[in-house]
């Protein structure tokens, strides 16, 4: 069979290869604690799954339109205008299955073959994935750890602009170290788009899930919110990862080829769906609140335990539901160099599975420090305690 070229150039979500070999393990009978996929284990808000029930007894399991619904794209503006001061209107506005086609179908409008991307390494691999695929070169910039947390290397970014560039991917309220971007380091990345013509993808999945303070976007900034596409999901804010919908939120030219795209890549977003998140956005947000109490409960009680291990160093991020804690001086003591045989016999010898640095793009050259990822939206309080406990020991021996 012959298979195209640019096949070959396509990448994979990596936390789900972790979770298979998880998976794999626990079905020998093994006790396994997840921390390695971005997942909720918390319910979607029951008011929510009523309003996407009773909109299929109404009859809304047709075809609609590739844009979605008027009303949840209202309501999506509305939303987004109030936590971000913008303007924008229901055109501005294209509803889509899930925050992460956003991405493809962005770079397909804006990105020609041999065109330049600049996306953050360590980070969601997905983006240089669909630069690649698409003809795309992927080009990196780092975050460095700081005392406080994780920073973009501004001066770094600035360096890899070419006059071949064309977009700049921020995944600000990151995944996977869990940083945000000071307003001076906002201003920054706005001045930059503008001194060199640039577009930014914003992508905002984590925007809602903070612990403290307000989040803030490069799109709030004079003059930027016609040089952003925010990516815009319901999936972490309301636990809705199955039910993939989310929306793009920018220019309205942008926002019309991606509604071309639409439909051709999957006609319109599934119609029920739509209801759910015009709830989830319109209706009682007790449900959101409960899920912002839990994970900042699983958040304290795992920055805690970590901080308690000798080797493992770790920062308390205010936002998302991702720690990257520092494990350099644990893998030294225990000789270990290679993050593949300090993950596996971790999850042999403990249960506990995580993805590691290398899960999140190809590490830079210098880059020496050592780190794994752990996501605390998949357990519980009570099973962190338990398998942070076999990590304890298992680093300690």
């Amino acid at each position: 069979m012959h298979l195209s070229e640019r096949v070959a150039r396509l990448g994979t979500e990596t936390a789900f290869a972790v979770s298979a070999e998880a998976a794999a393990y626990a079905a020998q009978g093994n006790r396994v604690y997840p921390f390695h996929l971005g997942d909720l284990n918390l319910p979607t808000p029951p008011n929510i799954v009523e309003a996407a029930v009773r909109a299929m007894r109404d009859g809304k399991t047709g075809y609609c339109s590739n844009y979605g619904l008027p009303a949840l794209r209202e309501a999506v503006a509305d939303d987004v205008n109030r936590s971000h001061g913008t303007a924008y209107t229901m055109a501005n506005v294209v509803v889509e299955p899930g925050g992460k086609p956003t991405i493809g179908k962005l770079i397909q409008a804006v990105m020609d073959p041999g065109d330049e991307v600049l996306y953050p390494n360590p980070g969601y691999p997905i983006y240089e994935s669909q630069v690649e695929f698409h003809g795309g070169r992927a080009v990196p910039y780092a975050y460095r750890e700081g005392p406080d947390g994780f920073v973009i290397d501004l001066d770094g970014l600035e360096a890899a602009v070419t006059p071949r560039t064309r977009l700049l991917i921020l995944n600000d309220l990151q995944n996977p170290t869990g940083a945000e971007a000071r307003p001076d380091e906002l201003q920054r990345l706005a001045d930059l788009a503008e001194r060199h013509d640039l577009l930014l993808l914003c992508d905002e999945a984590y925007f809602d899930i903070r612990y403290a303070g307000r989040s803030a976007s490069p799109a709030s900034l004079p003059g930027m919110q016609e040089r952003c596409l925010l990516l815009y999901t319901f999936s972490k804010r309301y636990a809705m990862t199955g039910w993939r919908l989310g929306a793009a939120v920018g220019p309205a030219p942008l926002v019309d080829v991606i509604a071309k795209l639409n439909v051709n890549d999957e006609s319109c977003t599934n119609h029920f769906v739509q209801y759910g998140g015009l709830e989830a956005l319109t209706g009682d947000q007790s449900g959101h609140r409960g899920i912002l109490r839990e994970l900042q409960c699983r958040r304290d009680t795992a920055v805690s335990l970590l901080g308690a291990i000798d080797g493992v160093r770790c920062h308390r991020p205010e936002v998302t539901f991702y720690l990257f804690p520092n494990v350099t001086e644990l893998m030294a003591r225990k000789g270990m160099t290679d993050y593949s045989q300090f993950r596996v016999a971790c999850l042999e010898q403990t249960g506990v599975s995580f993805c590691t640095r290398l899960h999140f793009g190809r590490p830079g050259e210098g880059e020496g420090e050592r780190y794994i990822r752990l996501a605390y939206s998949g357990i519980g309080v009570e099973g962190i305690e338990e398998g942070l406990e076999r990590f304890r020991r298992f680093a300690e021996a």
